[in-house]
C-alpha cells in the first residue's frame, strides 16, 4: 500500500492501483468493501465505480481540498457511502454535516454516523441552506454536493454562500441527465463551468467516464 499522492491525505492506493482509505474504524466495515490490514494498518477499499469522488482521483483530479481537521458540509449524502470515506480523510480531529433529503436513504445514513464520532446526519433539503442553520453550528472548509436535480449549480452556489469559509473548497459531483436527459452532457457541462465561473473560480474538472456515465467533477475554491 502506498500514498496516492502527497496532495491527498489518508488515500492510498495497491499493486493493482485499487483505491483505499485508512480506515478510523479499524476492520468495521459499512458495506461490505474489502478491509486490507498491512503492519498492523487497516485499509478500506473503496470503489470508483460506487463513488464520483473516487471516480475523480482515479481520473488523476489534480486536488480536492480535504485534508486532516477539515469541517465538510456534504449535501446529498444518500446511504453513506462516500461520506464514510470522507470521514476517513479528514480523521478525528475533522467533521462532516452530512445532509440527506431522502428518509428511505437517511436511515442508512444515520445508523453510519452512529458508528462515526466525526460524522452527523442533517435531514433537511439542499435548496434552502437557512433552514438548517442550527444543525450545521460550524462555517465549512469544503462543501462537497452530489445531488440529481435540475438546479444543481444554484444549490451547490447557495450552500457555498452561506458555509463555505473564505477560501474554502468547493467539490460539485454533476448529473447531466439530471439537467437535461434530451441534451449533450459536454454542452451541459460547458454551460455549468460558465455559471460557476460567475461566482467561484474552478481549480480543477474531470469527466468521469468509465466509472459514472455522464457525470463530471469540479473543483472550486471561493474567492
Amino acid at each position: 500500500m502506498r500514498p496516492i499522492d502527497k496532495r491527498f491525505p489518508n488515500i492510498f492506493v495497491d499493486y493493482k492501483n485499487r483505491l483505499f482509505t485508512k480506515n478510523m474504524l479499524k476492520r468495521v466495515s459499512h458495506f461490505d468493501e474489502n478491509i486490507v490490514i498491512e503492519k498492523g494498518i487497516a485499509y478500506r477499499e473503496w470503489e470508483p465505480r460506487r463513488s464520483k469522488l473516487g471516480a475523480a482521483l482515479i481520473k488523476k483530479i489534480s486536488q480536492i481540498g480535504l485534508k486532516e481537521g477539515n469541517v465538510v458540509l456534504y449535501l446529498g449524502a444518500s446511504h453513506g457511502y462516500t461520506p464514510s470515506f470522507v470521514s476517513d480523510i479528514v480523521g478525528k480531529g475533522g467533521f462532516i454535516f452530512a445532509l440527506e433529503f431522502s428518509p428511505e436513504s437517511a436511515r442508512d445514513l444515520v445508523h453510519i454516523c452512529e458508528q462515526r464520532s466525526n460524522m452527523a446526519p442533517v435531514i433537511a433539503n439542499a435548496n434552502y441552506p437557512e433552514e438548517y442553520k442550527d444543525k450545521v453550528v460550524l462555517q465549512a472548509d469544503v462543501v462537497y454536493q452530489d445531488i440529481a436535480q435540475k438546479n444543481q449549480v444554484e444549490i451547490f452556489m447557495k450552500n457555498c454562500n452561506t458555509y463555505l469559509k473564505s477560501g474554502g473548497f468547493g467539490l460539485l459531483a454533476i448529473k447531466a441527465r439530471s439537467i437535461d436527459v434530451t441534451r449533450r452532457p459536454s454542452d451541459i457541462f460547458r454551460e455549468v463551468r460558465i455559471e460557476l465561473e460567475k461566482h467561484i473560480a474552478i481549480v480543477d474538472y474531470k469527466e468521469l467516464n468509465p466509472y459514472e456515465k455522464d457525470h463530471a467533477f469540479f473543483v472550486c475554491k471561493k474567492r
